[in-house]
Parts: C-alpha cells; sequence; structure tokens
C-alpha cells in the first residue's frame, strides 16, 4: 500500500559517484509519493521523505569533499559493496529505490534484487535513468537498464528513442516515463549579478580525452582572458587531482594549467555547485557537458563548441539544432548564441516554465504501483540466460554474482562498520589506483607510442 500521509515514504538511492549521487538524490526526492517538492502539506509545512543513501564502493566512490560539494544531503549515507547493498534490501522496507549507477552495474542490481526479492510481494518501486545528455551507447545503456519499474527519460526526445530501442527488440516500453533533470533551478539570467562580464568554461573529465585537444581548449580560454581584460574568465572544474568522478580523468586541467607559465589576472580555476557558479555566469561554453542545459534552462547564453569537430565521441553532435554551436574564434570575436526554441523544447529544458510538473507523471505512475492489489511483479529484466548468455554472466560476476544473481563464493563479507585500519587501507588502495590511472597510464602510453 502507499505510504499514508501521516508517514514520510522511505527512498533508498544507490549511485556509484558524485554526478550519480546528485542526480539520483535529487531524482528520489522530486518522485517521491504524495505531495511533489512544489507542493506543501496540508498545515503548509513540507513533508520530504526519508531518504537513505548508499555509496557503491569503487573506483569513482566520492570523497567528502565532492559529497559537501553537491551539496544533496541524506537521511543515512554509507558506503556499500553490491552485496552489502543486496542483503541490505533484503531486510529493509523502503517504498522506492532509485538506482544512480552505470548500465552494467544497473543490471547486476536488477537481478540480484529479484533473487533477494523473490518471495516478497511487498518490493519498493526501482527506478533508473541517466544523469544527463545520452549521446553515446543508447542501446547497450538501455538495455543493461530494462527491468526497473522506471526508466526515466530526462526529456521528450529520449523518452521517444528509450521507447523505439526497447520496442525494437521486443522489450516491454512501458517503463519509459519522460521528466526532466532533476537539478535544473535558479533564476532566470538578467545579467545583473554585479560581476564583470564573466565565461565559464565547464570542464569534462574525459571529453576530449588526449592532451593536445585538452590544451588547445585551456589555450584558447587563456587566449580569451588575455583578448578581454575586462572580463572574468573561469574554468569550472568537476574534481581536484586524484578524485574521480562518472568517468576517468587522466589529465586533470589544473596540471595542464601549471604548465602554462603566467597566466592573466582575470582567469581563474574555480570549483563548487554548478548552479551558483552559473547564478554570476554571462556566458557559458562547453564541449558537451550537462551544464549547458543547465544554463539553457535559465536563459544564460550559451555556446558548445566546434573547434575539435561536430563528433560523436565528443557528444557535441547531439546539440546540432541547437543554435548554440560555435568556436572560440567566433566567440573572441564577440559572437553571442541565440537557442532554437524548438530544440530546447524538446530536451526537457523546460525554460518556459513548465519544470514544476516535470515530474508528476512519475510520481503519479509510483503511486499506482505502489497502490497495485497483491504487491508488484517479480523484475524482470531483458538480459537472461537466454537472451544474453555470453553477456550477462560477464556483467554480474564484477559484482560477485552469479548467473542467477546469487552472491558468489568469496564475495566481499558485510562490513557495516569498518574500523579505522580498514579505512586506510581503503583509502590507500583508491589512491593508488587514481595515481595509476592519472599518472603512470598515460606515461606508459606515451613509451608506447615511441
Amino acid at each position: 500500500m502507499p505510504p499514508s500521509t501521516t508517514k514520510p515514504p522511505r527512498i533508498a538511492v544507490l549511485a556509484d559517484s558524485d554526478t550519480r549521487w546528485k542526480w539520483g538524490a535529487l531524482t528520489a526526492r522530486r518522485i517521491a509519493p504524495g505531495p511533489s517538492m512544489e507542493a506543501a502539506s496540508g498545515d503548509g509545512s513540507q513533508v520530504p521523505p526519508v531518504l537513505d543513501g548508499f555509496l557503491l564502493r569503487g573506483r569513482s566512490t566520492p570523497t567528502p569533499r565532492q559529497l559537501a560539494e553537491v551539496g544533496v544531503p541524506a537521511d543515512s549515507l554509507r558506503e556499500v559493496t553490491a552485496v552489502e547493498f543486496l542483503r541490505t534490501m533484503a531486510q529493509e522496507s523502503y517504498d522506492v529505490l532509485v538506482l544512480s549507477l552505470v548500465g552494467g552495474g544497473v543490471q547486476a542490481m536488477l537481478h540480484g534484487l529479484r533473487r533477494v526479492w523473490e518471495d516478497r510481494a511487498d518490493r519498493p518501486v526501482v527506478v533508473t535513468g541517466y544523469v544527463g545528455v545520452v549521446y553515446e551507447k543508447l542501446a547497450d545503456g538501455l538495455l543493461l537498464r530494462h527491468g526497473a519499474d522506471l526508466v526515466l527519460a530526462n526529456s521528450r526526445q529520449d523518452a521517444e528513442r528509450f521507447r523505439a530501442v526497447y520496442e525494437g527488440v521486443g522489450a516491454d516500453a512501458s517503463s519509459v516515463t519522460e521528466v526532466a533533470l532533476p537539478f535544473l533551478g535558479g533564476a532566470p539570467y538578467t545579467g545583473d549579478h554585479g560581476h564583470p562580464y564573466t565565461v565559464v568554461f565547464a570542464a569534462q573529465p574525459s571529453v576530449p580525452d588526449s592532451r593536445k585537444d585538452r590544451t588547445y581548449l585551456l589555450e584558447r580560454l587563456v587566449r580569451h582572458a588575455r583578448l578581454h581584460p575586462d572580463r572574468e574568465v573561469l574554468l569550472k572544474l568537476r574534481s581536484k587531482p586524484g578524485e574521480h568522478t562518472t568517468h576517468i580523468e587522466e589529465l586533470p586541467y589544473q596540471k595542464l594549467a601549471q604548465r602554462l607559465g603566467e597566466l592573466p589576472p582575470n582567469f581563474r580555476l574555480v570549483y563548487g555547485n554548478m548552479g551558483e557558479v552559473l547564478d554570476r555566469t554571462d556566458l557559458l561554453v562547453t564541449v558537451s557537458s550537462t551544464a549547458a542545459l543547465e544554463s539553457l534552462h535559465r536563459r544564460v547564453p550559451t555556446v558548445v563548441l566546434t573547434d575539435l569537430g561536430v563528433r560523436e565521441t565528443l557528444g557535441n553532435h547531439h546539440f546540432v539544432g541547437s543554435g548554440c554551436l560555435a568556436s572560440w574564434e567566433q566567440l573572441d570575436a564577440g559572437h553571442r548564441p541565440a537557442p532554437d526554441a524548438e530544440w530546447v523544447d524538446r530536451q526537457g529544458v523546460a525554460a518556459e516554465g513548465s519544470y514544476g510538473t516535470a515530474f508528476d507523471a512519475a510520481r503519479e505512475r509510483i503511486a499506482k504501483l505502489l497502490d497495485r492489489p497483491g504487491g508488484l511483479a517479480p523484475l524482470t529484466p531483458y538480459y537472461t540466460a537466454a537472451t544474453a548468455p555470453g553477456y550477462l554472466p560477464g556483467i554480474l560476476a564484477r559484482h560477485h554474482l552469479g548467473p542467477d544473481g546469487t552472491a558468489l563464493p568469496g564475495a566481499p563479507a558485510h562490513d557495516r562498520d569498518p574500523g579505522p585500519v580498514r579505512q586506510i587501507v581503503r583509502r590507500a588502495a583508491r589512491g593508488a589506483y587514481r595515481h595509476g590511472v592519472q599518472r603512470v597510464a598515460p606515461v606508459i602510453r606515451r613509451m608506447g607510442e615511441l
């Protein structure tokens, strides 16, 4: 039965990186059964859900600094392995579970949850989706997410594409539910923010991925600062060296900047919440970051760079037709982009004011599922031992699960409160991995090119 008005809904979120925690936790609050985030209870007070957060242990597990920067608190938050999480789900009772993971992680959890809930009719509604723009591995990522009760699409265009993929392989497409990105918001741009004209370049950890291309973009940004000494030019970074986010960053801009020598006084590297940075932004520049959609939502002038080409590997092909494509040459000369209203509308940006109702359909669908007589049916992913016998076992094994979703022998034991020694060992191991990715791997690659 759905939660009563006197008892707040319980929601669990499992995330594997800082950006996915942000998406998952904010989505959980927006789709919680009952009044929306914008609505009030009968006495005029908010009735927020109880939100329990779980961080999947791995290379991208966020640091305390990253979590503080995201700024989305939970009623409880702890780090777990996949097996630990499944054991918790077998024992605890939730109304909604949000899986905010890479596709393989979602698929593994769906099979593991199907197993631990096989004798339960009162299981939670399982929700998953994407953190931002879906510009690569569309079919692969979608089929790995199939089996959740709701697969959220961040725009009308995504909802149409998602349904087409599922129907094209003969899978049930009824789970696809149109919403919007949960972190859009902030005051519309007016240009009156009390700062000099500010240009912000939103960097991405892995786009582009070569030293040559990343150095080029950095040099053009610095050149823009020198050409316009009256402007503030900010390089907005996602993480500090040694930290990982959703994607691996082998060549942090911070280190590249150190090699450029003296930088102009109006050029700075900044961190922090993207929404707060947009509060003072007059021009947002990126290659293909989801920050472009945040910027467009607030009507901030937004440019998606063409300097390195318009290519699928960069993700900027997603913005074809947006009116936002431009080069640094054009920006240096004073170009101001004008977004295409029809394109923006199809991307779930909701710049025209419909954002307040964007999650209503998902909330209503969840309420109906929770009210279904006899409870919910077992989870039914598209990938099974019959449909993908050469693919699925490997995905499950990476999370220490067997082909039937049960824990493999030797899987990490339950560890609710690791002691200080184990915590130190974990931090050291994670640091060694990140050092290998950012320092050793690039050197080995360069040696291989000699």
